[in-house]
């Protein structure tokens, strides 16, 4: 039978006894700087916790040409007066513009409606103070090596570290601050209770989806919902102690500037200001960053030993020295042929990138994803344990408030007993598989893309060939490459913004029970699509490129056209041409636009709103606007709403997948990935701090999906690496010439290039081309050895690096041993804590003095039980809160 929300039930679990002194104020991590709160109602002392927003014009005659609808007018009056009902304290402002009047819904919510809420999406709350510090891993490895720690900064008011649980009403008493109504619900908490009241109320007929404000802000009902921001972010003039900074401010100061990008990020003050999701975002960034910085090393060293290796190499020094010697033939069937003599340039160029260099670092660059991924599971379980999510998704994530509105019925939840929302599996099921199909047609729409850009670069080669100039015709093969490679960049750019779309509709369609749930099918979706869409041209140039073209006299031509053939320099020097268009241009792009972007919007919304503004109207009292403050609410209307981080993650799992996946072919790619995060990081603070809409805390445990892409990123990269060094790069065919034939390396030229067959040469020039066939056109025996080899060299590859990647999965625990310590004395707290034992009376208590070893504490003697104290009354639900829909 399904309990109603209003239900109190009775519980005599005895927590943790302990001293609730006033000086520990939960909700702020600082109570000694003092600033003046201006997010409050006109009384002075009614704190705003969210803010509606919609604009109308000033009059009824504009109202009809401007086509305002009266639906939306009875949808929004609908919504308003539904959170009345629920509790909540409204207060309205109007700000009055040449044409248009601005309407701010100032909400608050009361003591009363707090707990009740809190209570129902189980708000953790502290109950004993963690003393233990948190060290950064690369702290501990500087002080190990006694180098001094450049990175380190000391913010002011680190936010402390609490033994937490699950709030209840009835045991309000016991817990650290409740002594204290204005403060002991954090600004962060009090947000989370107002939209989660916002997200689940209706506004019209539940099986029309009406329901919750992201459906009205869609509807452009309300054009703005969000809560306050806590001050400005641009430190006081004069300057103030650094005690005395807002915590928005000591994010800009210590964060957001530039000049902060070679400094910790102070990972616990975002946690506070944006919640848990947002500051694993960063920690995970900054983690990855940081171990990018030994591949980058790796990468530039392997880079600059190919100066090395194009002074030494004796097949470079035959290639120029040959002169008319190597005849090559035709690319395409237009085009005449040419010296191999002249490419000697673009041949010592594709040895800084294909040299023996290249299996070190793809073997280096496999163990390096395996361990960056191992090592970030265990700063991710110390992160999440401190801040209180080690177990969010497998037992307090609720379900989602659109879900909990529109589920048809009910079912009991087998890990809480509560009666929650359910949807069919069988419906949901139909929808997924309706997903899917429309995924595959996705798909297959960017596989015709790529065709066309094959048939693309071969017709413009064509074209080129017929010019009269001969600078454009010896390189046309590269123009038609280079033009191909930024064409193909623009399509996926293109398709990346459709398919987002629709994917976001069809995930909404699948009903999905939990945010987690949901945010991980969304962007599974996406990344299958984006996956294909972005490695789709690379994966052609490294393993489909000039494999199929047959030979003179015999050439394959599919849809009437010879097939594509690698460029003079070889496919590997045009794989890393595509990675460093693809990667390194999408990311200026993308810098570029992050940067400017906002800048823009943020200007044009300040415009938009202050170019017809004239008067302020509050009550009957009209102020000129330039002469007082502008409002917290109005400074934050002007500002963007903020979208996520879905964006931001894909950009650097993209990117993730470019320096492993095709590593073999350009070994700077970790260096520029490098570069570009340290830009991403201070441009995504920047934007956070200073430009978006505070957004509404969210909780998560981990990264969610993203980590099991990158593991699928790990395998694929392995096998994609071996393939690279045994089939497109020169690596296998130098060594097996060198124990075979020559260990110099003097001939590997001429072993390399097959002659045209008889036929052919009859009709044509004789020339040569790159195979290892006869006169007669059929394989020599050194293909059949070199193919052995090389597929030899794969599973031996693939089965080293694996092995050692699980060695080390192995060797490499998930949970530090001092976490796993400090859950298990959690776990054991909160046994003993909604542990009673009538017989004895009695109760363990752990307290400060009981700290015996630093980190471990030891379990102290059992002292006499405490008085209990007079059990507080429960908050009862707010006037018809058990009607809210």
């Amino acid at each position: 039978m399904m309990r109603r929300r209003g239900e109190q039930r009775e519980d005599s679990a005895t927590l943790i006894a302990m001293e609730n002194s006033s000086q520990n104020s939960y909700g702020s991590i600082d109570t000694n700087a003092p600033a003046q709160n201006r997010n409050v109602f006109s009384d002075g002392s009614t704190r705003v916790d969210f803010v509606l927003v919609w604009e109308e014009p000033r009059s009824s005659k504009e109202e009809e040409s401007t086509g305002v609808s009266p639906t939306h007018r009875k949808w929004r009056e609908k919504f308003l007066n539904q959170l009345r009902r629920t509790g909540l304290l409204l207060e309205l402002k109007e700000v009055l513009q040449t044409k248009r009047k601005i309407c701010f819904v100032l909400l608050s919510a009361p003591w009363s409606v707090l707990c009740y809420y809190a209570e129902e999406i189980s708000l953790r709350v502290p109950l004993q103070v963690v003393t233990t510090p948190f060290i950064n891993w690369s702290e501990k490895v500087l002080s190990r090596l006694s180098i001094p720690n450049l990175l380190f900064q000391d913010v002011p008011n680190p936010p402390p570290d609490y033994y937490t649980c699950q709030f209840r009403t009835n045991k309000l008493q016991r817990f650290l601050g409740s002594n204290d109504r204005e403060t002991f619900f954090k600004s962060t908490q009090r947000h989370q209770v107002l939209y989660e009241i916002l997200a689940r109320t209706r506004y019209g007929s539940v099986k029309k989806g009406r329901v919750g404000i992201d459906r009205l802000l869609s509807e452009q009902v309300f054009t703005a919902a969000y809560p306050l921001h806590e001050g400005g972010f641009k430190p006081p003039n004069p300057p103030v102690p650094p005690q005395s900074l807002g915590l928005r401010q000591i994010l800009y100061t210590y964060w957001a500037r530039w000049s902060c990008f070679k400094r910790y990020q102070p990972l616990h003050h975002i946690r506070e200001y944006f919640g848990e999701k947002i500051a694993l975002y960063f920690a995970w960034l900054g983690f990855y960053t940081g171990w990018l910085l030994p591949a980058a090393l790796v990468g530039t060293v392997i880079f600059l030993f190919g100066f090395w290796v194009v002074a030494t190499d004796v097949p470079a020094m035959e290639l120029c020295d040959s002169g008319n010697s190597f005849i090559m033939c035709p690319l395409c069937n237009i085009c005449s042929h040419w010296n191999y003599s002249s490419i000697c340039l673009t041949y010592k160029v594709g040895l800084l990138f294909d040299n023996g260099g290249t299996v070190f670092l793809s073997v280096f660059m496999a163990l390096w994803s395996v361990t960056f991924l191992e090592y970030w599971k265990r700063s991710c379980s110390t992160l999440t344990h401190r801040w209180g999510c080690s177990e969010f998704q497998d037992i307090e994530e609720r379900p989602r408030p659109e879900f909990t509105a529109m589920a048809p019925m009910t079912m009991r939840n087998p890990v809480t007993g509560a009666e929650e929302p359910y949807f069919p599996e069988s419906k949901r099921l139909n929808r997924t598989l309706t997903g899917c199909m429309i995924i595959i047609t996705m798909v297959a729409v960017v596989l015709m893309f790529l065709i066309t850009i094959i048939l693309y670069r071969t017709i413009i080669g064509i074209i080129i060939s017929k010019s009269r100039n001969s600078f454009l015709t010896f390189s046309a093969g590269r123009i038609a490459s280079i033009s191909g490679s930024v064409l193909n960049l623009l399509v996926i750019l293109m398709l990346s913004r459709v398919y987002i779309s629709l994917a976001r509709i069809l995930t909404r369609w699948e009903m999905h029970r939990t945010q987690t749930k949901y945010e991980d099918m969304f962007i599974l979706k996406v990344f299958i699509f984006q996956f294909v869409n972005f490695y789709s041209s690379p994966v052609y140039i490294a393993f489909f490129k000039g494999r199929f073209i047959g030979y003179p006299g015999n050439y394959n031509t599919p849809f009437g056209v010879r097939n594509e053939d690698c460029g003079a320099g070889g496919c590997l020097i045009e794989l890393a041409q595509e990675m460093l268009v693809i990667m390194v241009g999408k990311q200026l792009i993308n810098n570029i636009q992050e940067f400017i972007s906002p800048k823009l919007k943020s200007w044009w919304q300040k415009r938009k709103i202050s170019r017809g503004q004239k008067k302020e109207k509050e009550g009957e009292e009209v102020k000129e606007k330039g002469k007082e403050e502008v409002s917290p609410w109005e400074a934050d209307y002007q500002l963007l709403v903020c979208e996520g981080l879905f964006d931001e993650y894909l950009e650097m799992v993209i990117q993730f997948g470019f320096i492993t996946i095709f590593v073999a072919a350009c070994p700077l790619a970790p260096l520029f990935a490098f570069i570009n995060n340290c830009v991403e990081i201070r441009l995504d603070a920047q934007k956070f701090v200073t430009e978006y809409r505070r957004p509404v805390v969210e909780r998560a445990q981990d990264i969610g999906i993203w980590f099991s892409i990158m593991q699928f990123i790990t395998h694929i990269a392995v096998l994609s690496n071996a393939f690279l060094i045994a089939f497109t790069s020169s690596f296998l065919p130098r060594l097996y010439y060198r124990y075979t034939r020559d260990s110099t390396l003097k001939g590997f030229i001429n072993f390399t290039l097959a002659t045209s067959p008889r036929n052919y040469s009859q009709q044509h020039q004789s020339c040569r081309y790159q195979d290892l066939r006869d006169e007669e056109g059929k394989y020599l025996p050194e293909y059949f050895h070199l193919l052995a080899i090389r597929l030899s060299f794969v599973i031996v590859f693939e089965h080293v690096v694996y092995f050692i990647g699980h060695l080390i999965d192995l060797m490499v625990p998930d949970i530090p041993e001092e976490v796993e310590m400090k859950i298990k004395r959690e776990h054991y707290m909160a046994k003993e804590a909604l542990a009673e034992n009538q017989s004895l009376g009695e109760t363990l208590i752990l307290g400060e003095k009981d700290d015996l070893s630093g980190d471990l504490r030891q379990r102290g003697s059992r002292p006499s039980p405490p008085p209990s104290p007079p059990p507080p009354q429960s908050a009862s639900p707010p006037p018809n809160l058990r009607d809210i829909p």
